[in-house]
């Protein structure tokens, strides 16, 4: 990863064999064909939203970037495509000097899409851009899908901030990434120190079962946290006895107790209970905080309760049930030949089974109603109508294989925020329903056979 521009620090190795292996072989036939030169355009897309959700958030833009300038065949990774008989000799000595040198436009990170959006296109020639569709989906599909399930529960805690606390459930790698799109989608901050250091996403964490277990009594652990940690420090309440654990809880540290945590029970139930509790100890200050297997609908019915903040984990991490977008990458267009001036012909996939495409290259732009709330997303290709010019969602961010868009976590999630908010509100609800915005084709290609409408 290269984060110079923004002062963090990491990076990641080569992305190249973050692939599958038919795209080799594609270049193979392809060099070998003359066709390989051909400028095409690729676009990342979905056909439909998972099941009963209305927007989709896009997630891992940055990332992308990121994979796309460390896509390259070191020695090592070149070895192993001769020693494997991966590809022949003149297709490995062509990745040695591969650099992506084309153009990719995108919704910018933290935009909602839904189905049919040209999330992202890729430009340059057949080879360059053919090699780059398994990570890029790779990417934008997990991180799409966490990004989208973590705006839900963001939207059900109406202002509450939520913890993303899943590393433990997922692979190591994976949890960075989700961390990341969590916080996007909304999430106030994360257990997971990776996250914090390569993100620089706010931390936070105190203790576990096992510290109180460690002791030989709970009033011990307390009493040893608070030494530590001050008395602002959050202490986990549900090891033995909910109500016992409270007062001891106020009696070590105060009134000036930060938070208590409870993990497990009815936490309707337990967070009235211990809110009166504090109350009448006189540590009216003190937060509660919630855990144990929450997701959007365990949120949702905690509004009333007195809680203050949410720690979420296998939930969020795998999707909330969804744990991909379902994106795809597919070839839209290309030249009649490799000569750059050749014009582009509009190429699409036809078959049944719900597994179509439109061809042509794409615009797309959010058309408002008269009260400024989104109605509609429009998809075309050729002229963009006057009306929506002022409205088109793509913009550039890589120019002749350099990327020119760099943006703090910050900035893209605000900018979910406020996409969110443009939508219908009947885009929060999280009962099952279609996608809050219908997708209008004006194109003049074709769909086995039929105009796009």
């Amino acid at each position: 990863m290269n984060t110079a521009d923004l002062g963090l620090p990491v990076e990641v190795p080569s992305t190249a064999l973050f692939t599958d292996q038919y795209e080799l072989t594609m270049l193979q036939a392809a060099l070998k064909a003359g066709t390989a030169g051909r400028h095409s355009v690729f676009e990342a897309f979905t056909r439909r939203l998972p099941d009963g959700r209305r927007y989709g958030v896009v997630a891992g833009t940055g990332r992308v970037l990121d994979a796309v300038e460390n896509f390259r065949f070191d020695s090592d990774v070149l070895r192993f495509l001769r020693e494997k008989r991966i590809v022949d000799d003149r297709t490995v000595d062509w990745l040695a000097g591969y650099r992506f040198s084309g153009d990719i436009w995108g919704y910018p990170e933290g935009e909602v899409y839904f189905p049919g959006s040209p999330i992202l296109r890729v430009e340059g020639s057949f080879a360059e851009c053919v090699l780059l569709e398994t990570v890029i989906l790779s990417i934008l599909n997990h991180d799409s899908a966490i990004a989208a399930a973590a705006s839900r529960m963001s939207s059900a805690a109406a202002g509450r901030p939520l913890i993303e606390m899943g590393a433990r459930r997922t692979h190591e790698l994976a949890a960075v990434a989700a961390s990341r799109a969590a916080y996007i989608g909304g999430f106030a901050s994360t257990s997971d120190l990776a996250a914090g250091f390569r993100y620089n996403i706010p931390t936070v964490g105190t203790s576990a079962h096992a510290f109180t277990l460690l002791h030989d009594t709970e009033r011990d652990a307390f009493r040893a946290q608070v030494d530590s940690l001050g008395r602002g420090t959050t202490l986990l309440v549900d090891t033995y006895d909910v109500a016992e654990a409270v007062r001891t809880a106020v009696e070590i540290a105060g009134p000036e107790l930060g938070a208590v945590r409870i993990d497990s029970g009815d936490l309707l139930l337990v967070a009235h209970r211990v809110r009166q509790q504090l109350d009448e100890l006189g540590a009216t200050g003190t937060r509660i905080l919630v855990t144990s297997d929450l997701d959007e609908y365990a949120i949702a019915s905690l509004a009333a309760a007195p809680v203050d903040a949410y720690g979420v984990g296998t939930q969020l991490v795998t999707g909330s049930g969804h744990p991909t977008a379902s994106m795809v990458y597919k070839l839209v267009a290309r030249a009649e030949s490799a000569d750059p001036t050749a014009p582009l012909v509009p190429v699409a996939k036809k078959s049944t089974g719900g597994k179509t495409s439109i061809g042509g290259r794409k615009w797309a732009a959010r058309r408002p109603d008269a009260d400024g709330v989104a109605e509609a997303e429009v998809i075309g290709t050729g002229e963009v109508p006057d009306a929506l010019a002022d409205r088109q969602l793509l913009v550039p961010l890589v120019k002749g294989g350099e990327v020119i868009v760099r943006e703090p976590l910050d900035v893209v999630r605000d900018r979910h925020a406020a996409a969110r908010s443009g939508l219908p509100l009947s885009a929060t609800q999280l009962s099952r329903g279609e996608p809050v915005l219908p997708t209008e084709y004006l194109s003049t290609e074709y769909v086995n056979g039929r105009s796009g409408t």
